[in-house]
């Protein structure tokens, strides 16, 4: 690159890269592209600088970026501009690029059209993570959404059956049962749960009564969440591998945070607790001063 205005234009691109100024780094190297289309790094240059507009959550210039990208990758070679392509397409809700971008990386997708909906097994999924970073387990729907499967507890802000866009990278991993699974990043909220989080306390003599109650919530296509499942650990830990046991519960008296219905939530609690009721109790949670009302 000979020019004096071009090899100035590139050493501002990665100096506002190196120093994360995003905006001006995609617009230097998007300048840069568009000046010469045809030199050997130009696919870079748009790749670089859809990647900086990812990462400005700008989905909607990531996508338009990323398709010039794409279009200068190999296909089926597991180039990465087609995943953050297949990323900004879903959130863009262009379904044909994104089934074109999976593809292109090198996936098999069955064919469709419309929403993509699929089953590709479960994924731990960090919620949030500028804020609390709290990880749940989700059901992956495609290579960029996932439905959450736990009930988050309500300082996450979401809620059981939600469905979130995650990152492609790993950040950390949870290991269970010898099997390690990679923690994806959160992006944004894809589609809200109609189910809000109540959150009551429980008295159980054993782990089973806490499964049954599990289950009670559960067979209904709602969520129950026990607190001795959920374990809290540092940021840094939660980003490393960690061995991890999904149904992991302790009895005695706990929290239990549920997504059902708030109405239909006694009748399931007073069914759980028929079951035997001299050792099963619930209590709603009350602000201080009031008086619980439950059994």
């Amino acid at each position: 690159m000979p020019d004096a205005d071009d090899r100035n234009l590139l050493k501002r691109a990665y100096e506002a890269w190196d120093a994360r100024n995003w905006p001006v780094a995609a617009e230097a190297l998007e300048a840069l592209a568009r000046r010469h289309p045809e030199h050997r790094h130009a696919g870079v240059w748009w790749y670089d600088a859809a990647l900086a507009h990812k990462f400005l959550r700008n989905w909607a210039r990531a996508y338009e970026l990323g398709r010039e990208a794409a279009a200068r990758a190999e296909r089926g070679t597991e180039d990465p501009a087609f995943w953050n392509l297949g990323i900004a397409a879903t959130i863009m809700g262009d379904w044909a690029t994104a089934r074109d971008a999976w593809r292109g990386y090198g996936l098999p997708l069955a064919d469709g059209e419309g929403e993509i909906v699929e089953d590709l097994g479960v994924t731990p999924v960090r919620l949030d993570p500028a804020g609390r970073g709290e990880v749940v387990w989700a059901r992956r729907l495609c290579p960029a959404r996932a439905e959450v499967l736990n009930v988050p507890t309500p300082e996450s802000g979401r809620r059981f059956k939600e469905i979130v866009v995650h990152d492609g990278a790993p950040n950390g991993e949870r290991e269970v049962d010898g099997r390690s699974f990679p923690v994806f990043d959160e992006l944004l909220l894809w589609r809200e749960s109609p189910l809000p989080t109540t959150s009551v306390q429980v008295r159980a003599a054993t782990a089973d009564d806490v499964h049954a109650l599990v289950a009670v919530f559960t067979e209904r296509g709602y969520g129950a969440e026990p607190a001795s499942g959920v374990r809290a650990i540092c940021a840094c830990c939660s980003e490393g591998s960690v061995a991890s046991d999904p149904d992991h519960v302790v009895h005695g008296e706990q929290r239990v945070s549920l997504a059902a219905p708030p109405e239909e939530i006694p009748g399931l609690l007073e069914a759980w607790r028929g079951g035997a009721p001299e050792w099963r109790s619930w209590t709603p949670e009350v602000p201080d001063g009031e008086s619980p009302a439950g059994r």
